[in-house]
């Protein structure tokens, strides 16, 4: 398999964890997010969405970072991180469509405005990230309500839907995301935050120096 990634994205964060977590070997291509690379002629060939990432194998040509999870998972037989009960199984995949459909927008806003805009030598919309908050809090409150009781999304341990759902805040620190009220969130964030794939894919050392200090 041939992954295109550049390694700070919150979707590539998520893929190279996932795969990681999963077992699964990988060539990489690495492209320049901030540089553009994705929307090159070269790399739209393999997804015309100019998105990262991508994954190659044979000929098989998939887009959708938790589609390339569950392939990688089904490829490899584990059946740890993706169970083959079909009561998990359709838990994994509510959680990974509610993860791109909405929990990904609900915290790429304050990833945009208090990581990405700083880094572009921009200032956060306050309005925005004040208009967006109440999103954000009902999102958060579903989830809270999830992990109340559990120390994992779906099962006993963690699958790839925990990957897919922690990768929207992997940088919550800088994101400012508002935590405060939500401890199951918070517990079990560090539980991912403690698993070596997660800890492998952190992206500050693939993130410049010069962009960094912009960041505090």
């Amino acid at each position: 398999m041939k992954l295109y990634f550049d390694p700070i994205t919150v979707n590539c964060r998520k893929v190279v964890a996932g795969l990681d977590l999963i077992g699964a070997g990988y060539d990489d291509v690495l492209l320049d997010y901030f540089g553009g690379d994705h929307k090159k002629p070269e790399f739209t060939a393999v997804n015309p969405n100019a998105e990262l990432p991508a994954l190659v194998d044979g000929d098989l040509v998939l887009w959708e970072s938790n589609a390339i999870l569950v392939y990688a998972a089904e490829k490899t037989g584990n059946r740890a991180v993706y169970p083959t009960d079909p009561k998990i199984r359709a838990d994994i995949t509510r959680w990974l469509l509610w993860e791109s459909s909405k929990w990904f927008a609900g915290c790429y806003v304050f990833l945009v405005e208090n990581v990405v805009k700083p880094i572009l030598d921009d200032k956060p919309d306050q309005t925005v990230l004040e208009n967006h908050t109440p999103t954000f809090h009902a999102l958060a409150s579903i989830l809270e309500a999830r992990l109340r009781d559990r120390e994992w999304i779906s099962d006993d341990q963690a699958t790839i839907a925990d990957i897919a759902v922690a990768a929207p805040m992997h940088l919550h620190a800088v994101q400012q995301l508002p935590l405060e009220n939500y401890p199951g969130i918070r517990a079990w964030m560090s539980r991912v935050e403690a698993l070596p794939c997660w800890q492998k894919s952190d992206p500050v050392p693939h993130i410049p120096a010069e962009l960094l200090a912009k960041l505090g």
